[in-house]
């Protein structure tokens, strides 16, 4: 099976459509899937649900997606240092629905593992829970959660075998592991490719059975969302 294309649109093509979810991983610049990002920008496609820790900054990430209008929903924990977020959201352009990082998280990994949903007490007697059902678990109450499905994930790894087995790089991890798996088709970019059998078994943190379309994206300039430097003495 072919899965390494020479860039972002290639490894797109027929995949895209309008309204469709989409699993992303990162968190603020970091483990973004910023090379697959630019690409669905160009794409043109629009009324997209997105669920993603937050997205991005402005003019960064799928902050890229909020100011070119293509975003419709997000499912997310956070939506500081985005402006344009925050602006969609207060006048009415954006639907947004907040999940805590945890139940985020575990929601990406309960539609990879094919379950459902999934009973919380994360959030029980908030926002959170409005609308949602409510059992008692000896006498806890715990809401039910539903698992993400996702149509396209689309993640950023620090690398990769030409089978897809893929490591990603400390906290670069973060929800890209989960968000790869909840999806029906899953597309990595990566800072390097090298030859199946190079990496240690044991080191591999998404195996390649969940990875379909698969690109490298180097070089990289690395973004910083807020440089603080000690001042000179």
């Amino acid at each position: 099976m072919r899965k390494i294309y020479p860039d972002a649109t290639a490894a797109l093509e027929g995949l895209l459509q309008d309204n469709m979810v989409i699993a992303a991983g990162g968190f603020g610049l970091c483990g973004i899937p910023e090379r697959i990002i630019d690409a669905i920008v160009d794409s043109g496609v629009k009324g997209l649900t997105i669920a993603s820790n937050n997205a991005g900054i402005d003019g960064e990430g799928l902050g890229k997606l909020l100011r070119t209008k293509q975003i419709k929903k997000m499912i997310s924990s956070y939506v500081g240092e985005n402006k344009e977020f925050e602006r969609q959201y207060l006048a009415g352009e954006l639907e947004v629905e907040f999940c805590p990082q945890g139940t985020l998280a575990e929601r990406m990994r309960s539609g990879g593992a094919g379950i459902a949903g999934f009973y919380t007490k994360t959030g029980v007697g908030t926002q959170v829970a409005e609308g949602k059902e409510v059992k008692s678990f000896n006498g806890d109450d715990y809401i039910l959660e539903e698992g993400i499905f996702a149509d396209l994930a689309i993640v950023k790894a620090w690398k990769a075998d030409e089978s897809g087995n893929v490591i990603f790089r400390k906290t670069a991890r973060n929800f890209n592991q989960p968000a790869a798996t909840c999806g029906k088709t899953c597309v990595v970019e990566v800072e390097e490719i090298v030859p199946t059998g190079s990496l240690d078994a044991d080191a591999i943190h998404l195996p390649g059975i969940y990875v379909q379309r698969m690109i490298c994206g180097a070089p990289y300039d690395k973004k910083i969302e807020f440089r603080t430097v000690r001042e000179s003495v």
